[in-house]
């Protein structure tokens, strides 16, 4: 009898761990709470008509500075060569139903996944984007913005501050009420800054 249930036991234990084994090969589910995401959006609105004229917009995740990132040595490694995915969770979107020009690059409108290029020998820095079919087709996350091919490139402006200018990433739109059409896209992370001009096409 005690041979009958050691047998048990044993055959038992090896099933349990071929469970686990085989739950930890399997899909497993992230996610689902409230992620911490802002948008910067600019709206064109025709008074006339009294009727929206065109918008475009920049969704993404506003992760928080590292004090790891302070190091030179340890932000090179990170970025030199390589795209970030200018935020965290998922992607970072710009929406537009506006022909633009960003960095003087015609960007025609649509739904634009982006992503933050710096060159290998880290002194050039350019705002890639990515199309979606792409990546919905090939199931890459954000995280893995590196297997994601770059539909093409526009070059921005980078600068290193000498304080913190932004524990979360932040993203604004700026512009002024008399050439509304011509934005500066500015992005401060930690001690970084991002600015790329925006120039939009909208009918009367």
């Amino acid at each position: 009898m005690k041979k009958i249930l050691w047998t048990l036991t044993f055959v038992l234990g090896l099933a349990v761990a071929a469970s686990a084994q085989q739950a930890r090969k399997g899909i497993a589910a992230e996610g689902g709470g409230v992620d911490d995401r802002g948008s910067a959006r600019v709206l064109y609105w025709n008074a006339a008509a009294n009727a929206a004229a065109g918008q475009f917009a920049v969704n993404y995740g506003r992760p928080v500075w590292r004090k790891e990132y302070d190091d030179p040595a340890a932000f090179d490694k990170m970025t030199k060569g390589r795209v970030w995915r200018m935020g965290s969770n998922f992607w970072t979107e710009l929406d537009t139903c506006l022909p633009l020009k960003i960095g003087g690059v015609s960007v025609k409108p649509g739904l634009y996944y982006l992503g933050l290029r710096r060159s290998e020998d880290g002194s050039k820095w350019s705002l890639a984007f990515i199309d979606p079919a792409k990546v919905r087709a090939a199931h890459i996350d954000a995280f893995d913005i590196r297997k994601a091919p770059i539909w093409f490139e526009a070059p921005v402006n980078f600068k290193k501050a000498s304080a913190m200018l932004a524990d979360k990433l932040t993203l604004r739109m700026v512009y002024t009420k008399e050439d509304s059409r011509h934005v500066t896209m500015e992005l401060a992370w930690g001690n970084m800054e991002i600015s790329v001009p925006i120039e939009a096409t909208v009918g009367e």
